[in-house]
């Protein structure tokens, strides 16, 4: 076992937050290393982008990168009634005249590669296929990691602030057990990749639908995305759409579940006439959780590590490249203070958190069955760009909450989960 000199930050896992901390502090002149186990990109799943994530692309030098992508352009998103019956679009220029009112649906493989050759244009240090197998503290102060290689061999790194963006898996928060479901959004999914089926035609054509089933069970999300693809998941209820359906043996056909569901799905059903599935059914569940802490000393969760809400808005890659945001700057201001306590790591702890609560309520409104957009929006217009300006994501430079004390007498809304 062999044990390396200090850096400033050790970041584990190289996805969107991952990447978007690194680049951030590595541009100050700390020395940063990336860890990430995966040797070599991978497919995954969250490939909507939505507006309010311009201004992270924009403080780390990827808009250019972007524009010239062959990324579809996202101008909107639009719901599906039970009935089949579309909404009218959410344009987010409806709210926002700014070219951040454009946005992208991305590759991840392709996405998360172009974040990493950024941060290492910016200075990280990347290394690809190297797990990590626990953060290592003294007392409850984190001192660095301990990774083991390829080759099976380990070693001790060691840094003045580990950041945790390990996605679902939280490595520290499960060391510390930090992490709690959502108890009232035990859900799951599957989903996989089309070629072909219908599109809308211009600016409509890379809209985000979001799609109901007959009777509300279940719900679809249809993403368009590059090479003709189109990302098709199915999420509802664990107990409905995967505990239930077992067959005599206890086996569970992932296959024929979803084929179900989008038999209850007619207007989906319709756009992917004659286009060919080109994955295996992939399953996820247990989605909606958060950490109960967002930093300690000397360690700081982003991104998925810290929590992860319903993927019905797409806020999942949003909330990823802003925790790796303002993590980055409660970290550089801890070099400079030379302060590296839970107090100053976990500062941009509650904005954070405050910005999740919106979207919370707004997904906890969307599983409410009684509830309805286009009756909320019918009695309270006003309300219009409130929505709008939530699903631009534009929680953290407008106060959207006043849309919410109208829509509870709508729907129960939970109680809100403070920081520990």
């Amino acid at each position: 076992m062999n044990t390396h000199q200090n850096y400033d930050t050790i970041v584990i896992g190289g996805g969107p937050a991952g990447s978007t901390v690194a680049t951030l502090v590595a541009e100050q002149g700390y020395s940063v290393l990336l860890l990430e186990r995966e040797a070599e990109p991978t497919f995954k799943i969250g490939e909507s982008l939505i507006p309010a994530t311009y201004w992270t692309f924009k403080r780390l030098g990827m808009l250019e990168k972007l524009r010239t992508s062959h990324f579809p352009q996202k101008y909107s998103v639009q719901f599906y009634s039970r009935s089949g019956k579309g909404s009218t679009p959410f344009y987010f220029f409806q709210t926002n005249p700014h070219e951040s009112a454009v946005t992208w649906q991305v590759l991840r493989s392709e996405f998360d590669q172009m974040l990493l050759e950024n941060a290492e244009e910016k200075g990280v240090t990347v290394r690809r296929g190297v797990g990590v197998r626990e953060v290592l503290f003294d007392g409850d102060t984190a001192t660095g990691v301990l990774t083991q290689n390829t080759d099976g061999t380990r070693e001790t790194l060691n840094a003045t602030v580990i950041v945790d963006s390990t996605g679902q898996r939280s490595l520290i928060g499960r060391q510390l057990n930090l992490n709690t479901i959502e108890p009232n959004l035990k859900m799951a999914s599957l989903f996989t990749h089309y070629e072909g089926g219908h599109r809308d035609e211009g600016i409509d054509e890379g809209a985000t639908l979001i799609l109901h089933t007959e009777e509300k069970d279940s719900w679809f999300w249809s993403i368009p995305l590059p090479y003709n693809r189109t990302s098709i998941g199915v999420v509802g209820e664990l107990g409905y759409l995967l505990q239930n359906r077992r067959d005599a043996d206890g086996k569970l056909d992932t296959q024929k579940i979803f084929t179900e569901e989008l038999e209850k799905c007619a207007p989906l059903k319709q756009r992917l006439e004659g286009a060919k599935q080109l994955l295996p059914i992939q399953t996820t569940k247990d989605f909606s959780y958060r950490a109960s802490r967002i930093a300690g000393d000397n360690w700081v969760l982003v991104g998925d590590a810290f929590g992860f809400l319903d993927p019905v808005y797409s806020t999942g890659l949003f909330l990823a490249l802003k925790s790796g945001e303002m993590a980055a700057d409660v970290i550089i201001e801890a070099f400079r203070k030379d302060d590296f306590s839970e107090a100053q790591l976990g500062s941009f702890g509650p904005a954070f958190v405050n910005g999740m609560e919106a979207f919370r309520k707004l997904v906890y409104a969307f599983y409410t069955k009684e509830f309805s957009f286009a009756r909320f929006l019918s009695e309270y217009p006003e309300h219009q760009g409130g929505i709008v300006d939530i699903l631009s994501g534009d929680v953290f430079r407008k106060d959207v909450t006043h849309i919410f004390p109208d829509m509870a007498e709508m729907c129960p809304f939970p109680p809100e989960m403070p920081l520990g």
